[in-house]
């Protein structure tokens, strides 16, 4: 697969997802606060954790650019199923939460949180599509010929869900049922593939 093809589906896949979410906060009404567990509790507040949280801007890219072409198409497929069973909630059921204050100082985690901050939705908490787009880059990059990638996909996965309520940009209920959409968005865009794909996709993307 060319590069210029994998750009595409890079778009069809991760564009769908900004549509989507983009969209659906300029029509949904006004949305539900939604609650602190202990987990999140357990989870103090950081603005550091904002350098983690942005590495999923450089893993989903990376991701599309080093996976095998069945992997490319499927991951387009998963990421477009997510986004629309995310709409569809974000559109039912609007969510919002106590967001923290962002601290003064003038340190560079404090300014890069601030600027997310001015263009990110205060909404759309629930399912978080971060989660699910994590939980899918993941997945396409596990291979069992490949452990130190597929560890270290496996971990930064971890870090950037704990960097997601870190943040507070979610709570543990919204990460959770983001990562759910995800299994379910890859799991249907298995059984939406092509029959050139269908071999391929068997033997690489294990349940």
């Amino acid at each position: 697969m060319t590069f210029f093809k994998r750009l595409l589906y890079l778009l069809a896949g991760w564009g769908s997802v900004g549509l989507v979410y983009f969209s659906s906060d300029l029509l949904q009404g006004q949305g539900v606060i939604l609650p602190e567990t202990m987990i999140d509790r357990a989870i103090a507040y950081s603005d550091a954790a904002i350098w983690l949280y942005l590495s999923f801007f450089i893993l989903i890219p990376y991701t599309y650019l080093v996976v095998s072409p069945a992997r490319v198409r499927w991951l387009a497929r998963a990421m477009a199923v997510s986004a629309v069973i995310c709409g569809v909630v974000f559109l039912l059921y609007p969510t919002t939460l106590a967001y923290p204050p962002v601290g003064d100082g003038m340190g560079w985690s404090t300014q890069v949180l601030r600027m997310l901050q001015t263009m990110d939705s205060t909404q759309n908490c629930l399912p978080s599509l971060h989660g699910a787009l994590t939980l899918l880059c993941a997945w396409a990059l596990f291979e069992r010929d490949r452990p130190i990638r597929s560890a270290l996909a496996v971990l930064l996965t971890l870090g950037i869900c704990y960097a997601i309520i870190a943040l507070r940009r979610h709570v543990s209920i919204d990460l959770g049922a983001g990562l759910l959409v995800g299994l379910a968005g890859g799991a249907l865009a298995k059984m939406r593939v092509s029959s050139a794909d269908r071999r391929d996709i068997s033997a690489e993307i294990a349940p």
